[in-house]
C-alpha cells in the first residue's frame, strides 16, 4: 500500500494541468490528545491521497496543523472525511483569500514531536487555559483602547511584508524566539494592559496565549482564525481593516495580498517592493525580497556571487554542494550579508 507520495513536483503539476480542476487552498489546526500518530497519519494519507488532496500536514501527540490543496469537486468528500474523526469535527477551515492551484505539489503528512517549534515544556503548564478568543470587530474595539498591547507573534520576514497598524513586531527568527522576547519586554505590563496576539491562522497564538497566563498576563486575547480569518470577516462584514499590506503564507503563493499598502522594500535595491523570492541558486536558495529590476540583474539570485554560481554547468554546482548542509540553521529566511536593504 503506497503510503508517501511517489511523484515529482514537476509530474504533479504537469497532472494538475492536464486534470484542468479547480484546486481550493486551505488551512487548519486542533490541539488534541492523539494516542498513536503513526497509525493516524497513515489513515490520513489513505483517505487524502485517494482524494487528490496535496499539501503539507504535522501530526504530533498534541494534535493537527495542515495546509492543504483540495480539488473543489472533491470538497465536500474531505469536508466528510474530517467530519468523521472525533476530534475534527466542525474543525474551522481557513480558506485562502488567493486561489492557485499549484499553491502544493505533494502531499506530505509527517509525524512530528510538536505541531509547532515552540520550545514549550507543555507538562509544566495548562495548554488549555487559553486566552478569550475575539473575532474582527472585538479585535477591532480591542486594539483602539489606550490599554492594549498588540503583539504579532510571527516571525521577521512574515510581519516584514504586512501586519496590523500599532503592532510590536519582534525581530526573530522563529516562534520559540519570541516568546522569551515578549515577556520580558512587558514584564512590566501583566496586571494593568491588555495583551492581544495575532498569527497567521491563530495556531501559535493558542499555546502562546496559555504560556502568557502561566507567566502572570491577567488579561489575554487572541485573534480568532488570525488574519486569514481576520480578512474574510472585515470584507464579509464591511468593518475597518486595520492590517497593512500581504499575509505570508507557507505555500508556492509565499503571500496573500490583504491591502494595496506595500510596507516592505527590495532588499537588493530599496525600492517599494513586498515580493518574496528564493534565490535560485539550489546551494542558498534564501528566502528575501526581489524587486523584478533586481531579478533581472542577479537573475533571481540574492547576490552576484549566487548568480555566478547558478550559471555553471549542475555537475559543477553539485561540485560545489558536496559536504555542505543546506538548511535554515545557515541559510536563515531573508538575512544575508548580500542583503544591503534588509531592515
Amino acid at each position: 500500500m503506497q503510503l508517501y507520495n511517489k511523484l515529482s513536483a514537476k509530474e504533479r503539476a504537469a497532472l494538475i494541468d492536464e486534470a484542468g480542476t479547480e484546486r481550493l487552498t486551505l488551512s487548519f489546526y486542533k490541539y488534541a490528545h492523539i494516542g498513536n500518530t503513526e497509525i493516524f497519519r497513515n489513515h490520513l494519507f489513505i483517505h487524502w491521497n485517494e482524494l487528490d488532496v496535496l499539501g503539507r500536514i504535522y501530526v504530533a501527540k498534541e494534535g493537527i496543523n495542515g495546509q492543504l490543496s483540495v480539488p473543489a469537486p472533491k470538497f465536500n468528500a474531505f469536508k466528510k472525511h474530517l467530519d468523521s474523526i472525533t476530534f475534527l469535527e466542525n474543525v474551522r477551515l481557513n480558506i485562502a483569500r488567493e486561489q492557485d492551484i499549484k499553491s502544493f505539489l505533494k502531499l506530505k503528512v509527517k509525524v512530528r514531536h510538536k505541531i509547532v517549534a515552540d520550545g514549550l515544556d507543555d507538562g509544566a503548564f495548562d495548554v488549555t487555559d487559553k486566552g478569550v478568543h475575539v473575532d474582527a470587530k472585538t479585535f477591532n474595539t480591542l486594539i483602539d483602547e489606550p490599554d492594549t498591547v498588540l503583539v504579532d507573534m510571527r516571525n521577521h520576514y512574515e510581519s516584514e511584508i504586512g501586519h496590523f497598524k500599532g503592532a510590536i513586531t519582534p525581530d526573530v527568527d522563529t516562534f520559540r524566539d519570541s516568546l522569551d522576547i515578549i515577556e520580558e519586554d512587558l514584564k512590566d505590563s501583566k496586571e494593568d494592559k491588555k495583551l492581544v496576539m495575532y498569527c497567521t491562522g491563530g495556531i501559535r497564538c493558542e499555546k502562546a496565549s496559555a504560556y502568557y497566563k502561566h507567566k502572570g498576563f491577567k488579561n489575554v486575547f487572541q485573534l480568532e482564525g488570525g488574519i486569514i480569518e481576520y480578512a474574510r470577516q472585515v470584507e464579509a462584514e464591511g468593518l475597518e481593516n486595520k492590517f497593512l499590506g500581504k499575509n505570508f503564507v507557507f505555500d508556492h503563493r509565499r503571500s496573500e495580498r490583504i491591502t494595496n499598502d506595500v510596507i516592505s522594500n527590495c532588499h537588493q535595491c530599496g525600492e517599494p517592493c513586498d515580493d518574496h523570492v528564493n534565490c535560485e541558486n539550489e546551494a542558498c536558495h534564501l528566502l528575501f525580497i526581489q524587486c523584478s529590476s533586481c531579478a533581472k540583474e542577479f537573475e533571481n539570485c540574492c547576490s552576484k556571487e549566487c548568480s555566478d554560481i547558478n550559471r555553471l554547468p549542475f555537475e559543477e554546482q553539485k561540485e560545489l554542494r558536496k559536504g555542505k548542509g543546506n538548511s535554515n540553521k545557515i541559510f536563515k529566511k531573508g538575512r544575508s550579508e548580500a542583503l544591503k536593504f534588509k531592515r
